[in-house]
């Protein structure tokens, strides 16, 4: 990696609690995934397809920190983004959040009923966005291939409201738009994120619990990989 870190972007290159793109391990796994990239694009498309393809999506505590996410195997939208942020960070890209509130209707099909009656009526859902070629773009890293598919093939979601998954490192890639209800704003990482997520109080977003969470988890996994094997 030949390229340097941009001017004035301190805050969207430091760690933070959850963003530890610190970690040894992480800053390790980053640059072998983008070690053959030539260019800050080759490398953040790299790393995309890693978060996208090798995280499997699949729900989890939303207090986790990057490194564990990356150890785990697995995330959804709030850790697949800190993971995401870290991953590029580690490699002296820009990186920050962008966090909107979403249509429950999302959590339909892999919700058991008597818990998506009983959730608020948005969620919670966060994005990466890297700065690239002096603009910053999104980049959703949110759904595996194999999910989108079986996503498709049981309705939950189009083709019309997701034409695609794929990135090309020039343009917004944002997965949800018709389910956005509210945008919440931009924030330099998932920490100051989630802040505001307790702060409004009002958006469905996964328990920190660790002693009752864990059940919750099991369930909608359960249904998640139910779909990604349709």
């Amino acid at each position: 990696m030949a390229w340097g870190k941009p001017e004035g972007m301190g805050e969207y290159l430091k760690a933070t609690k959850l963003c530890d793109c610190d970690n040894v391990k992480l800053k390790e796994k980053a640059k072998e995934i983008s070690k053959d990239a030539n260019t800050p694009r080759d490398a953040a498309l790299k790393l995309f397809y890693f978060v996208r393809e090798e995280i499997l999506f699949g729900i989890d505590y939303p207090d986790t920190k990057a490194s564990y996410t990356l150890k785990k195997g697995i995330g959804f939208c709030e850790t697949k983004t800190n993971l995401q942020i870290a991953l590029l960070r580690a490699v002296g890209i820009p990186a920050r959040c962008h966090y909107v509130h979403l249509d429950k209707v999302l959590l339909r099909t892999i919700t058991p009923r008597f818990m998506y009656d009983r959730m608020p009526t948005v969620v919670a859902h966060p994005w990466c966005e890297c700065y690239l070629s002096e603009k910053w773009i999104a980049c959703e890293a949110l759904l595996d291939e194999a999910l989108f598919k079986g996503m498709l093939r049981e309705g939950s979601v189009t083709e019309e409201q997701i034409p695609t998954i794929d990135w090309n490192g020039e343009t917004d890639l944002i997965l949800f738009n018709p389910l956005i209800v509210e945008d919440v704003g931009i924030f330099p990482s998932w920490d100051d994120a989630m802040i505001e997520t307790r702060k409004r109080g009002k958006a469905a977003m996964p328990p920190s619990n660790r002693l009752f969470g864990w059940f919750m988890f099991f369930l909608m996994n359960r249904r998640i990989n139910k779909g990604r094997k349709r």
